[in-house]
């Protein structure tokens, strides 16, 4: 049995910034903020800040966005910053930017687990299984993983990112583990590839041209991607594959809204 008693590992920060006033997601939460999007009956954000909550590894919660009059109109967002449980600062203009700020604001010792709001799926096992593989793995930051095929098997239809090694296809799950003091400077080479974060080729390039070569030609094992960006970057990088489908899906658009909320009255249904 696990014992719960044990001081939390993690303190968290949850990414929930809007990229555009223009997104169908902010207009459709009638709030002014896609995190305070209601899903199934739950903003998203909450779903989020409560997986966090139930999960024994995660102790303090820093919010990155959304904007303050958001914040400031939700009666239960400023319950939980009144009770301690939850501190809020303002969002930057990009989520490397976000996360650079938000880190800045925890002890450089103290290891820190980032997701964004967007990820109303996430469960306090998914949770639990990747901060104790973070922190098993003895890198300087990891990166959640989930088998694009356990992704397919939930979400068949849903349009999603692949990344394609020699030994399996995987989608990247918002959840990022900075583990060391040296892991903080992941968050100013995020700034490098951030734009082209749809693209996995030219993320790709960050390991040198031999490993695009590689990837290209699907000889490149993910374990081997993880090593080149690690020579690369001077930073130890380890891949976290989850065991969860569900922790790969975000809510990207009108389209992602409907499947997810699907998934979650299924789930809902089964309990």
């Amino acid at each position: 049995m696990s014992d719960r008693s044990a001081a939390p590992s993690f303190a968290a920060i949850v990414l929930a910034g809007d990229r555009s006033a223009a997104d169908p997601l902010v207009a459709a939460s009638g709030r002014g903020a896609k995190a305070l999007l209601a899903i199934d009956g739950t903003p998203m954000l909450l779903r989020v800040l409560d997986a966090l909550a139930r999960s024994r590894s995660v102790g303090a919660v820093t919010l990155s966005g959304p904007a303050h009059e958001a914040v400031a109109a939700d009666a239960l967002l400023q319950r939980r910053l009144a009770d301690g449980a939850l501190a809020w600062v303002p969002a930057q203009a990009t989520p490397s930017t976000s996360a650079a700020q938000a880190l800045a604001g925890i002890d450089a010792r103290t290891p820190v687990l980032l997701t964004t709001a967007d990820h109303p799926l996430l469960a306090p096992a998914m949770v639990e299984h990747f901060c104790a593989a973070a922190l098993a793995s003895g890198a300087d930051v990891a990166v959640g993983l989930a088998p694009y095929a356990l992704v397919c098997a939930n979400f068949p239809t849903m349009r999603k990112t692949v990344l394609r090694f020699s030994d399996d296809a995987y989608c990247g799950c918002n959840l990022f583990a900075f583990l060391t003091p040296a892991g903080r400077r992941m968050a100013d080479l995020w700034r490098a590839v951030e734009a082209e974060r749809k693209s996995p080729l030219k993320v790709m390039r960050m390991l040198g041209w031999t490993s695009v070569l590689r990837y290209r030609m699907g000889w490149l094992s993910l374990d081997g991607a993880a090593q080149a960006l690690s020579r690369r970057t001077g930073i130890a990088i380890a891949a976290v594959t989850l065991p969860f489908g569900d922790a790969a899906v975000d809510v990207d658009s009108p389209a992602d809204f409907t499947l997810v909320e699907q998934r979650l009255r299924a789930l809902r249904g089964a309990a």
